[in-house]
């Protein structure tokens, strides 16, 4: 039987390494990442897989620690014993990945990040600051006369360059960002930071908390007294953190993303459907941030298909014809993103109300 990562078609199972929280702040989204990814590979196999080859995932806890999680996935591409990376997880583990995977095995990062990866053999699914955000915060400062922002985010890469980027866009919707407070991830006490957004006088908060801490903020903010006269915008807010949030904590929350459970298309509700269908409605609810994990597996395929190998060269090397209908609707790579629509919501307690795209 071939070995993986030959990319000879046929006979062999082609093996993806599936990196997902599995722990930490991240970890209450894990399973839905989990789920969405197995049932994108279950409709390939049915569909007789990838390169005749059936689609096998194994999952890497992505909540360890950056090193730890690519010592891990290292160790399994060295091995040969995957054929390609795929997942969420967050940008410090991505920079981790990068040096030890990229130009080896595809690796397909499918996590709503700063932007600016352009390493060869590395694709991206997830939504990007420069498309997403600003276009967010005009139509936030639009609504509700947002002008003073004050960034919350958690102390790695993704919320330090996006809060860089955050300062150029409150000016271009004629505000100000006039205080940035970033914590450790894993924090569990926002007292402090949420004097320092009273005492800026913030009439806007961008979050950039990864899941649990997200939640743990919205609850603290929302006790405080701030949800009254203060709207908050997250790029990283799906339906599970609004159930760990609680409804109480929710007035005022808005969230951009490239898909979101409500989303009425037909697409989206025919994956709905499907996955309702194979793991019960008693699943996890899957919102921007597991999807993306189907959307990771899905291009993987078709970059596969497209370029008839796993070689990353030749993935490299189809330039912008690589395109298929998922989800999200049809997506198209342009380098090495897709490109997709993307929407501002309102948290409604549990769920969100699309109310423009972007």
């Amino acid at each position: 039987m071939p070995a993986a990562g030959d990319g000879r078609p046929g006979g062999a199972t082609l093996v993806v390494a599936l990196v997902v929280p599995l722990q930490g702040p991240a970890g209450v989204f894990g399973p839905s990442c989990e789920l969405a990814a197995q049932l994108a590979a279950e409709e390939l196999n049915a569909a007789g897989g990838v390169l005749g080859r059936e689609v096998r995932l194994i999952v890497v806890d992505g909540g360890a620690p950056p090193p730890r999680v690519a010592a891990e996935v290292e160790a399994l591409v060295s091995l040969r014993a995957v054929d390609a990376v795929v997942g969420w997880h967050t940008s410090a583990v991505r920079k981790a990945l990068v040096p030890r995977v990229a130009g080896r095995v595809p690796y397909v990062y499918t996590a709503q990040y700063e932007g600016g990866e352009r390493t060869p053999g590395v694709f991206l699914t997830g939504e990007t600051d420069a498309a997403q955000l600003l276009p967010a915060m005009r139509l936030l400062a639009e609504a509700t006369g947002a002008r003073r922002w004050c960034t919350v985010g958690n102390d790695y890469v993704w919320p330090r360059v996006t809060a860089r980027a955050a300062r150029r866009y409150a000016r271009a919707c004629g505000g100000r960002v006039r205080d940035e407070v970033f914590v450790p991830l894993g924090t569990e006490e926002f007292g402090p930071v949420l004097r320092r957004v009273e005492r800026c006088e913030a009439d806007a908060v961008l979050m950039l908390l990864v899941g649990d801490d997200a939640a743990r903020f919205n609850r603290a903010f929302a006790a405080y007294g701030l949800h009254r006269r203060c709207q908050r915008l997250s790029t990283h807010m799906d339906e599970n953190i609004l159930l760990a949030t609680g409804a109480e904590a929710t007035d005022g929350l808005w969230a951009a993303a490239g898909y979101f459970e409500t989303l009425a298309t037909a697409e989206s509700l025919d994956f709905s459907g499907r996955y309702a269908a194979r793991f019960g409605i008693a699943a996890p609810v899957v919102g921007s941030l597991g999807e993306s994990c189907f959307e990771g597996v899905r291009l993987l395929a078709a970059l596969s298909e497209r370029a008839r190998s796993l070689d990353v060269g030749a993935m490299c090397a189809l330039g912008d014809t690589v395109s298929y209908e998922g989800p999200r609707g049809v997506l198209r790579l342009r380098g090495n993103h897709l490109e997709q629509r993307l929407y501002l919501a309102r948290a409604d307690a549990f769920d969100f109300d699309i109310v423009a795209q972007l």
